[in-house]
C-alpha cells in the first residue's frame, strides 16, 4: 500500500502549485483523506481534509481561502490546489488516509502516510 505525493517545488510568493497524491495497492474510496505539512523544527500540522465522497472539506485557518482540497476516486487521487502561496507555507507536505470515512485534524487518526513532497516559497 502506497501513497505517492508529487507536485512540490520552488515557487515565488503569490504563486500556485498543485499537489497530487496517488494511492496504489488498495483503494481509499471509503476513507477520508488529508494533507499535512511539517516545516523544519516544527510539528506536523493539519492543512486540509476531505471526506470519502468529497462532500465535506476542512481547512486549517492559515490556508482557508487559498488552498482547495479535492479528490477523484476513479483515479484514486487526492489533490491540493495551493494559491497565493506565502513564505510561511514552506514545508514538506504529506498526504494521508484516515481510519474513517471523514477527515480529521489529528495525525493519529490517519494510518497510511505518503513520503512527502517539498514545497518551498521564496520571497
Amino acid at each position: 500500500v502506497q501513497l505517492q505525493a508529487s507536485g512540490g517545488g520552488l515557487v515565488q510568493a503569490g504563486g500556485s502549485l498543485r499537489l497530487s497524491c496517488l494511492a496504489s495497492g488498495r483503494t481509499f474510496t471509503n476513507n477520508g483523506m488529508g494533507w499535512f505539512r511539517q516545516a523544519p523544527g516544527k510539528e506536523r500540522e493539519f492543512v486540509a481534509g476531505v471526506s470519502w465522497r468529497g462532500g465535506s472539506t476542512y481547512y486549517a485557518n492559515s490556508v482557508k481561502g487559498r488552498f482547495t482540497i479535492s479528490r477523484d476516486n476513479a483515479k484514486n487521487t487526492v489533490y491540493l490546489q495551493m494559491n497565493s502561496l506565502k513564505t510561511e507555507d514552506t514545508a514538506v507536505y504529506y498526504c494521508a488516509a484516515a481510519r474513517s470515512s471523514y477527515a480529521s485534524t489529528a495525525p493519529t487518526q490517519y494510518n497510511y502516510w505518503g513520503q512527502g513532497t517539498q514545497v518551498t516559497v521564496s520571497s
